[in-house]
C-alpha cells in the first residue's frame, strides 16, 4: 500500500508565516469587536454590576478567559466599550449635520442624533470609573481628544464651505459641545427626562453657534493656535514700542 505523500510546509494552509501572522489579527480583531458589541449592549442594559464576564463571553459566543486575554478586567472592557460607542455616535452626528444648510440646523442635527442615544451616558459612567482606575484615564483621554479633534475639523468645514460667522473660536466650541452633551445627559438621565426634553435643554443651553453673516475681515476663521499667536506677538509689539 503506497504510503500517503507528507504534506509540505509550502502546501499546507497559511505555511506562509506573514499570512497566518496576517490571518490570527484578523482572527484577533474580529473576536475583539464582537466581545465588545456584546458588552456595550449588555452595560446599557444592566450596568458594570449587573453584568457578569459569562454573560459578555455568552454573547458574543467567546470564552470567559478571551474576555481577560484581550481586556484583562471586566473594569477595562467597560470603558473601551464606552469610548468606542460615544466615537460611534459623534460620527454619525457629523455625518447627519453634513446635509444642514444654516447654523441652526447644523446644531439640531447634531443635538438630536445625540440625544436619540444613550452612549453619552454610558461614556460619562466611564469618566466616573476611571476616578478610581487610573490605569484606564489614557483611553478616556485619547476619546475626548479625538471627539474634539474632528468636532473641531467637522465644524471648520461647514464654516468654510457655507461661509458662516461662527460667535466662538470653533476649538472652543466643539469643546464646550461636548462638554455640554455630557452635563446634559448626565442630569437628564438622573431626572427621567425623555429624548425629546434633552434635546430641547441642550438647545437652550448651546443657544446659537454662529450666523449665515458673512465674516468680517476682522472676524475671519481662525483655527487652534492662532488666536493664541495672534495675542502674543501684538503683546510683542507693545513691549518694545
Amino acid at each position: 500500500m503506497a504510503r500517503k505523500p507528507v504534506e509540505t510546509t509550502s502546501e499546507m494552509p497559511f505555511g506562509d508565516p506573514k499570512h497566518a501572522a496576517r490571518a490570527t489579527r484578523s482572527a484577533g480583531r474580529k473576536m475583539r469587536s464582537s466581545l465588545l458589541d456584546g458588552a456595550s449592549r449588555l452595560f446599557k442594559e444592566r450596568g458594570l454590576a449587573g453584568t457578569s464576564i459569562a454573560e459578555i463571553a455568552a454573547a458574543a459566543d467567546a470564552f470567559p478567559s478571551q474576555i481577560t486575554y484581550y481586556f484583562r478586567t471586566k473594569e477595562a472592557l467597560f470603558v473601551e466599550a464606552a469610548c468606542r460607542d460615544m466615537l460611534y455616535v459623534a460620527r454619525e452626528a457629523e455625518r447627519a449635520a453634513l446635509k444642514a444648510d444654516t447654523p441652526r440646523d447644523y446644531t439640531r442635527a447634531l443635538v438630536e442624533s445625540v440625544t436619540a442615544t444613550d452612549s453619552v451616558a454610558f461614556f460619562a459612567e466611564a469618566l466616573t470609573l476611571t476616578r478610581r482606575r487610573q490605569d484606564l484615564a489614557p483611553l478616556v483621554e485619547r476619546t475626548i481628544e479625538r471627539l474634539h479633534g474632528e468636532g473641531l475639523r467637522a465644524y471648520a468645514g461647514q464654516i468654510e464651505r457655507h461661509g458662516w460667522n461662527t460667535l466662538r473660536d470653533p476649538d472652543a466650541t466643539s469643546r464646550r459641545f461636548w462638554a455640554v452633551a455630557i452635563g446634559v445627559m448626565v442630569e437628564g438621565y438622573a431626572m427621567g427626562r425623555s429624548p425629546d426634553e434633552l434635546c430641547g435643554e441642550m438647545l437652550r443651553v448651546l443657544g446659537e453657534q454662529a450666523t449665515t453673516k458673512p465674516a468680517g475681515d476682522s472676524a475671519h476663521l481662525r483655527l487652534v493656535g492662532e488666536h493664541d499667536a495672534s495675542r502674543s506677538s501684538s503683546s510683542e509689539a507693545e513691549t518694545s514700542s
